[in-house]
C-alpha cells in the first residue's frame, strides 16, 4: 500500500511545540511508523486547506472541539464544520471524533448527524498510542481498499503476484524492450508498471470486454450506477467509435435517420456503415458564427414529418418514419438541452435517440447540469409507452480523468424499442478490439470511481468555481480598464449573459457582480434567455437551453452575436497565434471567437496566466507593435507578407477582409441553406473507394455530387456531408467555399484546417471530391 495520509485536526500541533499531550505526541509518531503520514491542522483554516489539497487522505482524526479561527462557520463547534466538509468531499472517508473528558462533549450532546459521519471515537487517554494508532491504520488500509473499483482492484491484485506470461502481447511484460537500447530507452521512459498491466486476454480472471464478466463486467455494471444507465459499455477506440457503433446498431440500410447537422462525422461514419438515409435537422446561428441548438421548432412532430417529405432521399426509403435522432448535447461552444423536453418533441418520430456527449460526461455530477444529460431521460421523467430508448456516448477522458481513446455508451432501453444485451454486443464487437489495453479499461473504472459519491460533484463544483471566477475576471479587467481612461477603453469579453436574477430575491445584478455561490448553484444564471442579445439564437423558449460554464467562449471585438459589424476589429486567428506563440492551446476559433475549456485540472496560476496574456495583447495592439516582435515565427515564414507589418495593421486587414468578403455571411447562408441530397452517403462511399470519384476545384464543381464529407475549422462543423450537390456557383457553399480559399491566399499562415479539402500546392486552389458522372 502506497503511504497515506492522515488528518490530525487536533486543538493544537503537537510539532508546533504547544500545550497538546505526549500521548497525542505518540499517536502520531505510532502512526508514522504503521507508514502513515499525519498533517497536522490546529484550526479549522488549516483543516479546510488540508481537505483541498490533500486528495490522497485515507483517515482523520477530528477534535469537537477544533478551534475555529478566521472564516470558520459561526455556528456550532470546529469539528462539526471539518466533518461537514469531509462528508461533502470524500466518499466513506473513516473519520475518528476525538473527545476529551469535559461532560459537554459526552456522546449524547452531539449531534445525531454526527455518529453517521464518524467510525468511532477517541478519548486518547483511555487507550495505548499504539493501540489508537493502530485502530486508525487499519482503518486506513480498509479505506484504501475500498476505493479501488472492481477492474483496477483485479488488475493490481494480478500484478502483485508477479507471475510469467506465456501470452501476448510479446514483449512479455516489458522484458523484450530490455533486449535493445531503443527498447530499453522506452521502457525506462514509461516505467515497468504499465508493461506488466498490459495483458492478453488470456487472463481469465480478468474477464472479458466482449463477454462483458467478471472485473469487465463489474466495472461497466459500476459505471452504470454511476452514470444513471441501465447498461454501460467501455468503448476503447473514443468516442468516434462508441458514435459509430450505435448509428450502425440502431438504423439499417435505407431506414430514416434524424441527424443533428451541428454533428461529429463520425456520426456520418455510422450512417455510411449501415447504410442509413440522412434527414438534417438545422440549428440556429448567430451573428458570431456559432452554432446554437436545434431550435424547438425544428424538433416539433409536424416540422420533422415536414422536412422528411422534402428530402428526395426519404422516396427511397423503407419507412417514411424515422428509426433513430442523434442530437449534439452540449455544442462545441457548450450548449446543452433540457434533454427531458428534447426527448418528448421527437418520441412521436422516432423511437431511438442518441445524445452524443462527447464533451459532456461530467453532467449528471454537479446540479448545474440537472436534467440536461441523456441519462435523465428514464421512466421517472418520461412516463408512458411513448418514451424512446435513449443513448448517451461519452468521450471519457476529454473532460473527465481517463486516458486517451477511452469512452462509454450508456443505455436507457424503453419498451418501445428494446435493446437486447446480445444484438447490441453484435455491433459492439464489430467495432470493438480482441486485443483491449488494459490500462485504458483500468483509467475508465477509476474515472468512474472518481465521480462516485460526493467527491464526485466536488471535482465538477472546483472547475466550475474557476470557470466563474475566470469569467468575472476578464469583466472586471474590461470595466477596469474603461473606466481608468488612460489606455484605449476595449478588452476581450466573455459570451455569457450581461446580466442575471436572484430567483430568491428577484434582484437584477450584472454577471461580474454576482455572488459565486448563485452562479455555482443556479441554473437559471446560464439559461438561454428568449430573445436575449447576448446569445443571438432566435427561436428559443424558456429553459430549453442552458450555457456550460466551463466551456468559456472568449469574444473579439469587431462583430456582436446579433449580427452587427464594427468599423475595427481583432479576428480570433491572430489571438490565438499570438496565445500559442505563448504556450496556450485553445481549443477552438472561430473567426472572432476562441474557446477555452475548463476541466478538472484547471488552476487559477493556468488561467491567470490566459488572463495575463490577454492583457499583453491588449498592450502589443494599442502599441502597434511590429509583427516581428508580436508573431516571430510568423514573420520568418512570410517575411515578404509580413516583414513590415504591425499587429493592428494585419487585425485591421484582415477584420476589413472578413467583413468586405461577407465571409461570415457566406457562412451563416452555407449552414442554414442546406445543399439539395441527391445519393445516400453509402453511395457514395462505394463510389470513392472504387475508383468513381475524382478531385476538382471549386470552379469545376457546379452541380457535381459531393464523395465525400467537407469540415472546416473554424467553425468546424460539416458543410457539404456526401451525397449532396455542391450547387451553383452563387450559390451558398460554393460562396463559402471561394471566400475561405481566398482568405487562405490573402493570409498565409492562417489558414482553414479542412477536412474534406485538399489544396493544390502549387496553385492554393481547393479541391474537393465528387462523384464521377456517367456517360449516357
Amino acid at each position: 500500500m502506497a503511504r497515506g495520509t492522515v488528518l490530525l485536526a487536533l486543538r493544537e500541533n503537537p510539532l508546533a511545540g504547544g500545550m497538546s499531550t505526549e500521548q497525542v505526541r505518540r499517536i502520531g509518531k505510532e502512526l508514522e511508523e504503521k507508514g502513515l503520514e499525519p498533517c497536522w491542522a490546529a484550526g479549522v483554516p488549516e483543516a479546510r486547506a488540508a481537505l483541498h489539497t490533500e486528495a490522497g487522505l485515507a483517515a482523520a482524526v477530528v477534535a469537537w472541539d477544533l478551534p475555529g479561527g478566521p472564516g470558520a462557520a459561526a455556528d456550532g463547534p470546529g469539528g462539526a464544520e471539518v466533518l461537514r466538509r469531509i462528508q461533502r468531499r470524500y466518499k466513506r472517508l473513516p473519520v475518528f471524533l476525538l473527545m476529551n473528558d469535559d461532560p459537554e462533549h459526552d456522546l449524547d450532546r452531539l449531534p445525531l448527524w454526527v455518529s453517521e459521519a464518524v467510525v468511532g471515537y477517541i478519548w486518547p487517554l483511555e487507550d495505548t498510542a499504539s493501540f489508537i494508532a493502530g485502530r486508525v491504520a487499519a482503518a486506513a488500509r480498509a479505506y484504501h481498499q475500498d476505493i479501488l473499483p472492481p477492474f483496477f482492484k483485479a488488475l493490481r491484485r494480478f500484478d502483485d503476484a508477479h507471475e510469467y506470461s506465456w501470452h501476448t502481447p510479446a514483449h512479455s511484460g516489458g522484458v523484450a524492450f530490455l533486449k535493445s537500447a531503443t527498447g530499453r530507452a522506452f521502457f525506462e521512459y514509461f516505467g515497468e508498471r504499465l508493461f506488466r498491466s498490459d495483458l492478453s486476454v488470456s487472463v481469465g480472471e480478468l474477464g472479458s470486454l466482449f463477454e462483458h464478466n467478471g472485473p469487465i463486467g463489474a466495472a461497466e455494471r459500476n459505471a452504470a450506477r454511476v452514470f444513471g444507465a441501465d447498461r454501460t459499455y467501455f468503448v476503447l477506440h473514443g468516442n468516434s467509435t462508441a458514435d459509430r457503433l450505435v448509428g450502425h446498431y440502431s438504423v439499417t440500410a435505407d431506414e430514416i435517420a434524424l441527424v443533428d447537422r451541428n454533428c461529429h462525422k463520425s456520426v456520418l461514419h455510422g450512417l455510411v456503415i449501415s447504410g442509413a438515409r440522412p434527414v438534417y435537422l438545422v440549428p440556429t446561428r448567430n451573428g458570431y458564427g456559432l452554432a446554437g441548438p436545434l431550435p424547438p421548432h425544428a424538433v416539433a412532430p409536424d416540422s420533422v414529418a415536414a422536412r422528411v417529405a422534402a428530402n428526395p432521399l426519404a422516396a427511397g426509403a423503407v419507412s417514411p418514419r424515422a428509426q433513430y435522432a442523434v442530437v449534439t448535447n452540449s455544442t462545441y461552444d457548450g450548449l446543452c438541452y433540457d434533454t427531458v423536453a428534447v426527448a418528448h418533441a421527437l418520441a412521436p418520430s422516432t423511437p431511438r435517440l442518441h445524445f452524443d456527449e462527447a464533451w459532456f460526461a461530467y453532467a449528471r455530477f454537479h446540479p448545474l447540469y440537472a436534467g440536461r444529460y441523456g441519462m435523465a431521460v428514464g421512466p421517472d421523467t418520461f412516463e408512458g409507452p411513448d418514451r424512446p430508448t435513449v443513448f448517451a456516448t461519452q468521450s471519457t477522458h476529454k473532460l473527465l480523468a481517463a486516458l486517451s481513446q477511452t469512452a462509454m455508451v450508456h443505455v436507457k432501453s424503453s419498451p418501445r424499442a428494446p435493446v437486447e444485451h446480445e444484438r447490441f454486443n453484435e455491433t459492439f464487437m464489430m467495432h470493438g478490439t480482441t486485443s483491449p489495453l488494459y490500462p485504458a479499461i483500468a483509467s475508465l473504472d477509476v474515472a468512474t470511481a472518481m465521480m462516485d459519491g460526493p467527491q464526485g460533484e466536488w471535482l465538477i463544483d472546483e472547475a466550475v468555481s474557476e470557470a466563474i471566477r475566470f469569467r468575472q475576471a476578464v469583466v472586471r479587467t474590461g470595466r477596469r480598464i474603461a473606466e481608468a481612461g488612460d489606455r484605449p477603453g476595449w478588452f476581450f469579453g466573455v459570451w455569457q449573459p450581461d446580466t442575471v436574477t436572484d430567483p430568491a430575491t428577484g434582484e437584477r445584478v450584472a454577471f461580474a457582480d454576482a455572488p459565486a455561490g448563485l452562479l455555482r448553484r443556479e441554473p437559471a444564471c446560464w439559461r438561454l434567455e428568449p430573445g436575449a442579445d447576448w446569445h443571438g439564437f432566435p427561436g428559443l423558449t424558456e429553459g430549453y437551453c442552458l450555457l456550460d460554464p466551463v466551456k468559456v467562449t472568449l469574444t473579439c471585438p469587431g462583430v456582436s452575436a446579433t449580427g452587427g459589424t464594427a468599423a475595427w476589429g481583432i479576428p480570433a486567428r491572430v489571438l490565438t497565434a499570438y496565445l500559442a506563440d505563448r504556450g496556450i492551446v485553445v481549443e477552438k476559433t472561430d473567426s472572432y471567437t476562441t474557446l477555452v475549456l475548463f476541466s478538472m485540472g484547471i488552476t487559477k496560476g493556468k488561467w491567470g496566466t490566459l488572463l495575463d496574456a490577454l492583457m499583453d495583447f491588449k498592450s502589443l495592439y494599442d502599441s502597434d507593435a511590429p509583427l516581428e516582435r508580436v508573431l516571430p515565427g510568423l514573420v520568418e515564414q512570410y517575411p515578404l507578407r509580413y516583414g513590415d507589418g504591425t499587429l493592428r495593421g494585419l487585425c485591421q486587414d484582415m477584420h476589413e477582409h472578413l467583413t468586405r468578403g461577407e465571409l461570415i455571411e457566406a457562412l451563416d447562408a452555407a449552414f442554414q441553406e442546406l445543399p439539395r441530397p441527391v445519393e445516400p452517403p453509402q453511395h457514395c462511399y462505394r463510389q470513392l473507394i472504387r475508383g468513381g470519384t475524382e478531385r476538382l476545384r471549386l470552379a469545376e464543381a457546379e452541380g457535381r455530387v459531393a464523395a465525400a464529407m467537407v469540415t472546416v475549422t473554424p467553425p468546424g462543423i460539416p458543410v457539404l456531408m456526401p451525397g449532396e450537390s455542391v450547387g451553383a456557383p452563387d450559390g451558398p457553399l460554393l460562396r463559402y467555399l471561394g471566400a475561405l480559399e481566398a482568405f487562405d491566399r490573402a493570409f498565409p499562415g492562417f489558414h482553414s484546417e479542412a477536412h474534406g479539402v485538399t489544396v493544390d500546392p502549387a496553385s492554393g486552389d481547393y479541391l474537393i471530391e465528387c462523384v464521377r458522372r456517367t456517360r449516357s
